[in-house]
C-alpha cells in the first residue's frame, strides 16, 4: 500500500506546483529509487489529462544518472564528447510544457574526484540549454518543480537513518499533513506581505558576525518562492544589480557543487565582482568554478530562507537554502524574472546563518534581525 505521504506529495507536485493541464507534455525525471513517487506522479498526471514522459537516465547531467554511469562518462569522454549537448535534455527544456524533477540519487559523491576542468568543459557546453531553461521558467512558459525522494545516500549525508530522513522530508513538504496545499497557500500569503513591503526599495545592507555586505536592488523584483517551483520551498529572493555588491561574506555551511564540498568559503566583492576568494577545503575547486566564465564572479541571487520546518543542514541545497534564519547568495546566473541580467553556466548557492546577530537593513530600515522579520 502506498505511503499516504508519498501520495500527498505527488498530488502537491502535479496539482499545486505545476498545475498539469489537459494536453500538457510532462517530463518526469528520476532514478529508480524514486519509483513509488514516480508512480503516483504518473497517476496524477494522467488524471489531469497530461502526456507523461518518463526520463530515468541522462549521462550529461550527473544528478540524473544511475549509480556508476556519471563516473564512466567523465572518466572516458574525450573533450569533444564532453562538449556534446544532450539532445534529450535540450528538447525537454525547449519544447515541453512541464518538468518534474525528482532528485533520487544512489550516490551523491560519485563525481567528487573528477578533475574540475572536465566538469567546467561540460558545464560550458550546456550553457545554452541552461539559459533556455531559466528563460522559459521565468516567463512561465515552462512550468517546473524540483523535489526529492528520500534515499539512503541522502540520509547518510544528513547523518540520519532512512526512516528519520523520510520523516524530515515529508514534514518539510507538509506531505504528512491532511491538507498540504492549504499549508502552502498559507505560506504564500505570509511571504507575499514581505515581498509587497520590499517593492520599490533600493538598497540592502547585511551585517553580522559572518557578513558585512551592501548591494543594490533598485529596479529589481523580489519573488515569493511558495512551493510552485521547488518542493519544499520557503524563501524570498531577488537578483541584485550586477555591479553593486560591496564588502565580504563568510558562508557558514559547506558550498556543494557536483558532489564536492567546499568548506569555509569567504568572498570579497568590489563593484559587484568577487575579487578575493578563499576556502578551508577544496579551494582549488572554488577558484576553478569562479573562472568558469565572467558571470561566475557576480551574484545572480540574494535570498532569505523562511521555512522553519527545515532546521538542520543536510547537504541538499533544495532544502538547506530554505533553512529559517539563514540567507543565501548564488554566484552566477540570475533569474530573469527578478530583473537579473547576469549570465553564467553556473548558479551556485551558498548559505550564511543569521541567527547569531545577523541583521538586514533595507533603505536604512531594520528588516530582519537574528532570523526574525521586523516589519
Amino acid at each position: 500500500m502506498t505511503d499516504r505521504r508519498i501520495a500527498n506529495l505527488a498530488k502537491t507536485l502535479v496539482q499545486y506546483c505545476v498545475s498539469v493541464r489537459e494536453g500538457d507534455r510532462v517530463g518526469i525525471i528520476a532514478q529508480p529509487p524514486a519509483t513509488p513517487l514516480v508512480g503516483e506522479v504518473l497517476r496524477e498526471t494522467l488524471r489531469q489529462g497530461g502526456y507523461p514522459y518518463l526520463l530515468p537516465y541522462s549521462v550529461p547531467l550527473p544528478t540524473l544518472a544511475y549509480r556508476d554511469l556519471p563516473r564512466i562518462f567523465f572518466e572516458e569522454a574525450s573533450d569533444d564528447q564532453l562538449r556534446h549537448q544532450d539532445l534529450f535534455w535540450k528538447i525537454l527544456n525547449e519544447d515541453f510544457d512541464v518538468r518534474i524533477f525528482i532528485q533520487s540519487e544512489y550516490d551523491t559523491k560519485s563525481l567528487s574526484d573528477i578533475p574540475p576542468e572536465r566538469l567546467r568543459i561540460h558545464r560550458q557546453a550546456h550553457k545554452e540549454i541552461f539559459d533556455t531553461y531559466f528563460r522559459r521558467m521565468s516567463s512561465g512558459d515552462l512550468r517546473r518543480v524540483s523535489t526529492l525522494f528520500p534515499t539512503q545516500a541522502y540520509a547518510d549525508d544528513a547523518g540520519m537513518n532512512l526512516s528519520e530522513f523520510e520523516d524530515y522530508v515529508y514534514s518539510a513538504t507538509y506531505s504528512d499533513r491532511d491538507d498540504p496545499v492549504g499549508e502552502w497557500n498559507r505560506i504564500r500569503e505570509e511571504q507575499q506581505a514581505l515581498v509587497d513591503w520590499l517593492q520599490g526599495k533600493e538598497e540592502v545592507r547585511v551585517q553580522g558576525p559572518h557578513v558585512d555586505l551592501s548591494l543594490s536592488i533598485a529596479g529589481r523584483t523580489f519573488i515569493n518562492s511558495d512551493g510552485k517551483q521547488n518542493m519544499p520551498s520557503g524563501e524570498i529572493f531577488t537578483g541584485p544589480v550586477e555591479d553593486s555588491a560591496q564588502g565580504w561574506v563568510r558562508f557558514t555551511h559547506p558550498a556543494i557543487l557536483s558532489g564536492r564540498e567546499v568548506e569555509g568559503v569567504e568572498l570579497q566583492f568590489e563593484n559587484g565582482r568577487v575579487v578575493k576568494a578563499s576556502a578551508k577545503k577544496n579551494e582549488d575547486f572554488l577558484l576553478t568554478m569562479l573562472d568558469l566564465d565572467e558571470g561566475a564572479r557576480y551574484l545572480g541571487e540574494f535570498a532569505v530562507g523562511t521555512n522553519n520546518m527545515i532546521n538542520r543542514f543536510i547537504k541538499k541545497i533544495l532544502f538547506d537554502e530554505k533553512i529559517g534564519g539563514t540567507i543565501h547568495m548564488a554566484l552566477g546566473k540570475g533569474y530573469p524574472i527578478t530583473g537579473s541580467v547576469n549570465q553564467s553556466a553556473i548558479h551556485w548557492d551558498m548559505i550564511c546563518d543569521m541567527r547569531d546577530g545577523g541583521q538586514i537593513f533595507v533603505d536604512d530600515e531594520l528588516f530582519y534581525d537574528s532570523g526574525e522579520f521586523k516589519i
